[in-house]
């Protein structure tokens, strides 16, 4: 570990670029950037996804992390552009998200728990415009919101499935008024897109002026700028849009910021924190959660899209355990080595690298090796890439750190895009919604057709008539198949995915499809990690 000011110092920036948070965190200020643009040259991004995860995940995280250790062991100039995570799964079921052994963003615990804050900003914006809503209707404002056709919806930074549909206002007149609203987790918010989304305090104005909050009675648009409540959205998030930095395991520049989930959000990290990388840094790692069906599809096809954007590399994580998992094994046989099961789950792996390809990039495939791990399953992976013409590495992230990632460096160096041709977006923008849902879950979940409700569709003829047909989609969907159904794995054929609904983030500029039974309020499991979670002697244990 080194001091941060060093960390900075690596990246060219001086002691009047950034605020101390406490001596291992830091606010970047927001003038940096501007002034970064005249660099010469810009760095290089490369964007690390993954096949299907198993329940735990499949370390994409600790992946990103270790191939910015590796390429600092070359001796890359290298950052790390990464998301913030989300109370909700540390005290739910995957615990933090900083990475893991080796290959960890510190201070780890406090990058977990509150971080700088910037969170807590989201869902204090969030519900802000929240309650000026509900206060316009009490009081009756001009114009007049329809209490039946209130779009906008509370959050907070926890799993609590309880606050999913609730009743607001009981207890007579002085306590608002009685309605049904609901609660989506602050990772999901659309505040959290637009903050991430975001190139400036003027767009993020702006985004934040145009959010759809309902209707009033004549079947108008309302918006937060309507409500007057933009300025003060925007002082609460005045810094929350300032990049935060930190460092790894070896001391490489991370830059944190931002937290969308990637199967009910767009998730990624913030187009600030990356582009500000890009100006700093030779090399810019980033991660795309989940598969590469949720958040590297959005990453391109919203996040590229929005900010102008293009990776240089496209590394898939891939896992022994997960391949066992696509090919029928339980949990309890993850760790029995077992190559048949390893070659029985290839398909969900070649599904995604074809879809890596779908967008005109060149896929790699970096196996995250576990101490379980046998020569005989890892080799198995390996034919099967070279059969493919897929560059493979072997990483061990978590064990040795940028040491046991310095061949994935060398092959992402080796295979990095050197030309100036774009990706391919899946749709075009002009397409209509649901052709555009047709071209994702066709081309990247490998579904014959789309299944709409008719809720769904009388959502999307509203979303055209209001002016939003153009925007991209976001799709919202399980994390734990290809298909909207959990239990299907490996590499399902012959099935079709169901809209349920389709909602206007006019703010964040896309359209949100809620595919099959998916909930943006997560719930805590039979058995929370907050029960592993305490303090001792001062010392927070149980986090990681």
């Amino acid at each position: 570990m080194r001091a941060l000011s060093d960390v900075a110092q690596s990246l060219g920036l001086s002691p009047e670029d950034y605020d101390l948070w406490g001596p291992e965190r830091a606010k970047i200020r927001p003038d940096v950037l501007m002034r970064r643009r005249s660099r010469e040259g810009q760095g290089r991004l490369v964007l690390v996804s993954a096949m299907t995860p198993t329940p735990a995940g499949e370390g994409k995280t600790t992946t990103s992390i270790g191939l910015a250790q590796g390429l600092s062991q070359l001796g890359d100039s290298v950052v790390t552009c990464l998301r913030e995570p989300s109370l909700g799964p540390i005290f739910g079921v995957k615990g933090g998200g900083t990475g893991g052994g080796k290959s960890q963003l510190h201070p780890a615990v406090d990058i977990n728990l509150h971080f700088t804050g910037d969170l807590h900003a989201v869902s204090a914006a969030n519900n802000l415009l929240a309650a000026m809503i509900d206060n316009h209707l009490h009081f009756r404002l001009e114009p007049r919101l329809h209490p039946g056709r209130i779009q906008w919806r509370r959050v907070v930074d926890m799993n609590d499935r309880a606050l999913r549909q609730i009743v607001v206002g009981l207890g007579g007149a002085k306590n608002g008024t009685t309605g049904e609203r609901h609660f989506d987790i602050t990772a999901a918010s659309e505040v959290m897109a637009i903050l991430c989304l975001a190139d400036s305090v003027d767009d993020l104005r702006t985004r934040l002026g145009r959010i759809l909050v309902g209707f009033d009675e004549g079947g108008k648009p309302v918006t937060a700028d309507t409500l007057g409540a933009t300025g003060g959205m925007l002082a609460l998030l005045k810094d929350a849009m300032r990049p935060n930095l930190v460092q790894t395991s070896e001391g490489v520049p991370a830059i944190v910021h931002g937290g969308p989930f990637a199967n009910i959000a767009h998730g990624c990290s913030s187009v600030l924190g990356t582009r500000l990388g890009l100006q700093l840094a030779d090399w810019v790692i980033t991660e795309a959660g989940f598969g590469f069906d949720l958040g590297a599809e959005k990453f391109f096809d919203i996040k590229c899209r929005s900010a102008g954007l293009d990776t240089a590399a496209v590394v898939l994580v891939a896992t022994a355990r997960a391949l066992k998992h696509h090919g029928g094994a339980e949990a309890d046989a993850y760790g029995v080595p077992n190559p048949d099961r390893v070659a029985a789950g290839l398909g969900n792996l070649e599904k995604h690298l074809e879809s890596v390809r779908h967008f005109g990039e060149t896929p790699i495939v970096a196996l995250n090796r576990r101490l379980e791990d046998t020569e005989e399953e890892i080799a198995v992976v390996r034919e099967r890439c070279a059969e493919l013409g897929v560059a493979f590495a072997v990483a061990d992230p978590y064990g040795t750190g940028g040491p046991g990632c310095t061949d994935l460096a060398r092959l992402v160096k080796q295979h990095a895009k050197t030309t100036d041709d774009p990706y391919r977006p899946v749709y075009t923008l002009e397409q209509p919604v649901e052709e555009k849902i047709a071209a994702i879950a066709k081309s990247i979940y490998g579904a014959s057709g789309v299944a709409w409700t008719g809720a769904a569709r009388t959502a999307a003829n509203r979303a055209r008539r209001l002016g939003y047909g153009d925007l991209p989609v976001c799709v919202a969907k399980t994390q734990s198949s290809l298909s909207d159904n959990p239990k299907l794995r490996n590499r399902p054929t012959d099935f079709e995915v169901t809209v349920r609904d389709l909602r206007i983030n006019a703010g964040a500029g896309f359209l949100v499809a809620l595919l099959g039974d998916v909930v943006r309020m997560p719930g805590l499991p039979k058995r929370p990690t907050a029960w592993d979670i305490d303090v001792v002697d001062g010392t927070i244990h149980g986090v990681g």
